[in-house]
Protein backbone atom coordinates (compact mmCIF):
# COMPACT_ATOMS: atom_id res chain seq x y z
CA UNK A 1 0.00 0.00 0.00
CA UNK A 2 1.57 3.18 -1.07
CA UNK A 3 0.44 6.34 0.37
CA UNK A 4 1.01 9.19 -1.88
CA UNK A 5 1.11 12.60 -0.44
CA UNK A 6 -1.16 15.08 -1.80
CA UNK A 7 0.31 18.39 -2.82
CA UNK A 8 -1.40 21.32 -1.22
CA UNK A 9 -3.30 23.30 -3.70
CA UNK A 10 -2.81 27.02 -3.85
CA UNK A 11 -5.78 28.68 -2.38
CA UNK A 12 -7.09 31.46 -4.51
CA UNK A 13 -8.12 33.50 -1.48
CA UNK A 14 -4.63 33.34 0.21
CA UNK A 15 -2.60 36.57 0.18
CA UNK A 16 1.06 36.26 1.17
CA UNK A 17 1.92 38.96 3.77
CA UNK A 18 5.66 38.91 2.89
CA UNK A 19 6.75 41.60 0.47
CA UNK A 20 8.00 39.88 -2.74
CA UNK A 21 11.02 42.27 -2.81
CA UNK A 22 12.19 40.73 0.47
CA UNK A 23 12.18 37.14 -0.70
CA UNK A 24 15.11 35.48 -2.41
CA UNK A 25 16.01 32.05 -3.64
CA UNK A 26 19.71 32.59 -2.76
CA UNK A 27 19.84 34.04 0.77
CA UNK A 28 23.64 33.55 0.94
CA UNK A 29 24.07 36.31 -1.63
CA UNK A 30 22.25 38.93 0.39
CA UNK A 31 24.37 41.82 1.71
CA UNK A 32 22.81 41.37 5.16
CA UNK A 33 21.95 38.54 7.54
CA UNK A 34 18.74 36.83 6.44
CA UNK A 35 17.95 35.18 9.78
CA UNK A 36 17.98 36.34 13.38
CA UNK A 37 20.94 34.06 14.18
CA UNK A 38 22.89 35.05 11.07
CA UNK A 39 26.34 36.66 11.16
CA UNK A 40 26.46 40.39 11.64
CA UNK A 41 27.43 42.08 8.40
CA UNK A 42 28.67 45.63 8.70
CA UNK A 43 29.27 47.77 5.68
CA UNK A 44 32.91 48.86 5.34
CA UNK A 45 33.91 52.48 5.22
CA UNK A 46 35.56 52.47 1.80
CA UNK A 47 37.17 55.87 2.40
CA UNK A 48 38.90 54.55 5.51
CA UNK A 49 40.11 51.44 3.68
CA UNK A 50 41.48 53.53 0.81
CA UNK A 51 43.10 55.94 3.28
CA UNK A 52 44.91 53.11 5.07
CA UNK A 53 46.02 51.61 1.76
CA UNK A 54 47.32 54.99 0.56
CA UNK A 55 49.24 55.54 3.82
CA UNK A 56 50.82 52.07 3.57
CA UNK A 57 51.73 52.66 -0.08
CA UNK A 58 53.32 56.03 0.72
CA UNK A 59 55.30 54.56 3.61
CA UNK A 60 56.61 51.75 1.40
CA UNK A 61 57.54 54.04 -1.49
CA UNK A 62 59.23 56.49 0.92
CA UNK A 63 61.33 53.62 2.27
CA UNK A 64 62.28 52.54 -1.25
CA UNK A 65 63.13 56.14 -2.20
CA UNK A 66 65.43 56.42 0.82
CA UNK A 67 67.21 53.23 -0.28
CA UNK A 68 67.63 54.65 -3.77
CA UNK A 69 68.98 57.95 -2.39
CA UNK A 70 71.55 56.04 -0.33
CA UNK A 71 72.60 54.05 -3.40
CA UNK A 72 72.83 57.26 -5.45
CA UNK A 73 74.94 58.85 -2.72
CA UNK A 74 77.39 55.92 -2.84
CA UNK A 75 77.58 56.19 -6.63
CA UNK A 76 78.02 59.97 -6.49
CA UNK A 77 80.88 59.56 -3.99
CA UNK A 78 82.52 56.98 -6.24
CA UNK A 79 82.16 59.33 -9.22
CA UNK A 80 83.73 62.20 -7.25
CA UNK A 81 86.63 59.97 -6.18
CA UNK A 82 87.15 58.82 -9.76
CA UNK A 83 87.07 62.42 -11.00
CA UNK A 84 89.62 63.43 -8.35
CA UNK A 85 91.79 60.47 -9.36
CA UNK A 86 91.67 61.55 -13.03
CA UNK A 87 92.54 65.16 -12.14
CA UNK A 88 95.48 64.14 -9.95
CA UNK A 89 96.68 61.58 -12.52
CA UNK A 90 96.70 64.30 -15.19
CA UNK A 91 98.70 66.53 -12.84
CA UNK A 92 101.13 63.67 -12.11
CA UNK A 93 101.74 62.93 -15.79
CA UNK A 94 102.13 66.66 -16.46
CA UNK A 95 104.56 67.16 -13.60
CA UNK A 96 108.34 67.12 -13.53
CA UNK A 97 109.81 63.75 -12.50
CA UNK A 98 113.50 63.20 -11.90
CA UNK A 99 113.06 59.42 -11.77
CA UNK A 100 111.02 56.57 -13.23
CA UNK A 101 108.08 55.71 -10.94
CA UNK A 102 107.76 52.04 -10.00
CA UNK A 103 104.53 50.10 -9.70
CA UNK A 104 103.35 49.77 -6.10
CA UNK A 105 105.48 52.62 -4.75
CA UNK A 106 104.10 55.76 -3.12
CA UNK A 107 105.04 59.25 -4.29
CA UNK A 108 104.12 62.81 -3.38
CA UNK A 109 102.79 65.48 -5.72
CA UNK A 110 103.62 69.10 -4.93
CA UNK A 111 102.79 72.47 -6.43
CA UNK A 112 105.73 74.82 -6.79
CA UNK A 113 105.55 78.53 -6.13
CA UNK A 114 105.45 79.20 -9.91
CA UNK A 115 102.37 76.90 -10.31
CA UNK A 116 104.17 73.95 -11.88
CA UNK A 117 104.00 70.47 -10.36
CA UNK A 118 106.70 68.11 -9.12
CA UNK A 119 106.47 64.40 -8.27
CA UNK A 120 108.79 63.52 -5.40
CA UNK A 121 109.78 60.50 -3.32
CA UNK A 122 109.98 62.72 -0.22
CA UNK A 123 106.83 62.98 1.90
CA UNK A 124 105.36 66.28 3.06
CA UNK A 125 106.34 65.67 6.69
CA UNK A 126 109.93 64.75 5.76
CA UNK A 127 110.96 68.22 4.52
CA UNK A 128 111.41 69.69 7.95
CA UNK A 129 111.19 73.47 8.35
CA UNK A 130 112.24 74.30 4.82
CA UNK A 131 109.15 73.20 2.85
CA UNK A 132 110.01 74.55 -0.63
CA UNK A 133 106.54 74.25 -2.22
CA UNK A 134 103.22 76.10 -2.21
CA UNK A 135 101.24 72.99 -1.36
CA UNK A 136 101.21 69.23 -1.09
CA UNK A 137 98.58 68.22 -3.69
CA UNK A 138 98.30 64.46 -3.13
CA UNK A 139 99.96 61.26 -2.07
CA UNK A 140 99.82 58.80 -4.97
CA UNK A 141 100.67 55.16 -5.60
CA UNK A 142 101.39 53.84 -9.10
CA UNK A 143 99.07 50.92 -9.90
CA UNK A 144 99.88 47.99 -12.21
CA UNK A 145 97.72 49.46 -14.99
CA UNK A 146 99.74 52.72 -14.75
CA UNK A 147 96.90 54.64 -13.16
CA UNK A 148 97.44 56.45 -9.90
CA UNK A 149 95.70 55.61 -6.65
CA UNK A 150 95.16 58.87 -4.78
CA UNK A 151 95.21 58.83 -1.00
Amino acid sequence: MTAEREQPQARPDFINPIDPDKITENPGLLPYAHTVGGALIKPEDKGKIKGRAMAAMQQQTDRQMQQLYKQMEVLANQARELQRRVEVSEMVYGSEMGFEPLVGHTYYLYERKDGSHLLSMIGANEWGRSFPFNAHIATVTLMADHTWDVS
